[in-house]
């Protein structure tokens, strides 16, 4: 589905309820699976989130996850260790190129029974489950931190807990630390200390209920919507003061793009500042919050404002090359931009082209994050359903908005 967008006056006013939190609600589910004592509500409506909890319930043999990264790394732990029968796990062939060899090594070094259906280092597993004795384990620190949750999230069931000693510069720190505090929120203690994770052994847990928070990384494309926009404000359901997840430092973030942020109750209140002086270029190492680095570059090619982005060294092997995919788009949109292996940097830019169609590498975010820049020049986003992997309403959003979507079904 290709769609067409553009926005006839530039002022965006509306009230918006985000669905809960990916990152969150996957996290729970696996806690859940292992302690169902706990009861989870406002849950992410994301196909990520509804591919994980189909394939938990799933009494099958073959378990297809498709384009869930975050699934496939959680449920290879899961399956090792508390699996009732063997398991082939697969996902799309973009899956089947995206490495998951140190995760299934650590496992392996545990004592589970796993192996590579294809090719070594990739999906397919074929795992059987078994008991894992282990109680420590070691990992190059700078690996993807959900192989780190994916330990932790079974950890409290393993006979005497697991350490997890980290090698080096730990990547992606607030991921680790949100899983840390979820399980201790759920009465299952841990300790993230230094380059050390601590999970206690925890056969079971008091009945709790316990309600996913809002979508940190959704709230980046209103962000970037304002920011962008002549005026406006957007009101967003349930978010908090204390949020666990990285990605809310776009309040800072933002407020150097013009956007102010304020909370009222659990409410996130956004406004465009008016008369606001923009900076000539913006700096972020975004090493702990490299999901919104798309978000960004998109806002500032829009604001002509320059940017460098660093510590982004994780997103060549997300759904596509994201920082190849953003070059190749940028530049369609008259910008000039330079990348290295974790690094983007776009010099300022005042004049974009219109009727730019955008290609989205079958990557949730590029669409997510081009399509606020309709409210600069008419453009169109190829496979725009893409959305469903992470923000299914994000059209139905934007109409709200006051986007023209043409190409949208009623």
């Amino acid at each position: 589905m290709t769609l067409s967008l553009q926005h006839p006056t530039a002022i965006c006013q509306c009230e918006l309820t985000i669905t809960g939190s990916k990152s969150e609600s996957n996290r729970l589910l696996i806690l859940q699976a292992l302690y169902p004592q706990l009861t989870i509500t406002n849950l992410s409506n994301s196909d990520d989130t509804q591919v994980l909890q189909k394939a938990l319930s799933s009494t099958e043999n073959t378990i297809d996850i498709h384009h869930a990264g975050t699934a496939m790394r959680f449920l290879t732990a899961y399956f090792a260790a508390y699996g009732n029968t063997k398991r082939i796990l697969t996902g799309s062939q973009r899956m089947q190129e995206r490495p998951i060899e140190v995760l299934v090594d650590a496992l392996q070094k545990m004592g589970a029974q796993i192996s590579y259906a294809k090719t070594t280092g990739y999906p397919p597993l074929e795992i059987t489950p078994t008991l894992l004795n282990a109680d420590h384990i070691t990992l190059p620190a700078s690996v993807s931190s959900q192989y780190i949750t994916a330990l932790m999230l079974i950890g409290g069931k393993l006979p005497n807990g697991l350490r997890i000693d980290l090698e080096g510069t730990i990547t992606s720190i607030p991921y680790i630390q949100m899983t840390s505090r979820l399980m201790e929120r759920m009465g299952l203690a841990n300790t993230f200390v230094g380059n050390t994770i601590r999970v206690a052994h925890t056969p079971s847990i008091a009945p709790i209920e316990t309600a996913v928070e809002s979508d940190w990384s959704s709230a980046s494309y209103l962000y970037s919507i304002l920011a962008i926009a002549k005026s406006g404000s957007i009101r967003l359901s349930h978010y908090r003061k204390d949020s666990l997840q990285g990605d809310a430092v776009l309040q800072k973030i933002y407020r150097q793009l013009g956007v102010a942020s304020q909370f009222d109750g659990d409410c996130l209140v956004l406004t465009k500042i008016s008369d606001f002086t923009l900076p000539e270029e913006l700096r972020l190492d975004l090493v702990n919050a490299p999901d919104i680095a798309q978000t960004i570059a998109v806002s500032c090619v829009a604001l002509g404002v320059g940017c460098t982005l660093t510590g982004l060294h994780t997103l060549k092997i997300k759904e596509t090359d994201r920082l190849v995919a953003l070059q190749n788009e940028l530049q369609k949109l008259g910008a000039q931009v330079q990348i290295t292996q974790d690094s983007l940097h776009l010099h300022p830019h005042a004049n974009l082209r219109a009727g730019v169609s955008i290609a989205t590498y079958k990557d949730h975010r590029m669409a997510l994050a081009f399509a606020p820049l309709a409210l600069k020049v008419p453009l169109s986003i190829q496979e725009a359903d893409v959305v469903s992997k992470s923000y299914p309403s994000y059209w139905d959003d934007l109409r709200t908005l006051q986007f023209d979507l043409e190409g949208l079904p009623k």
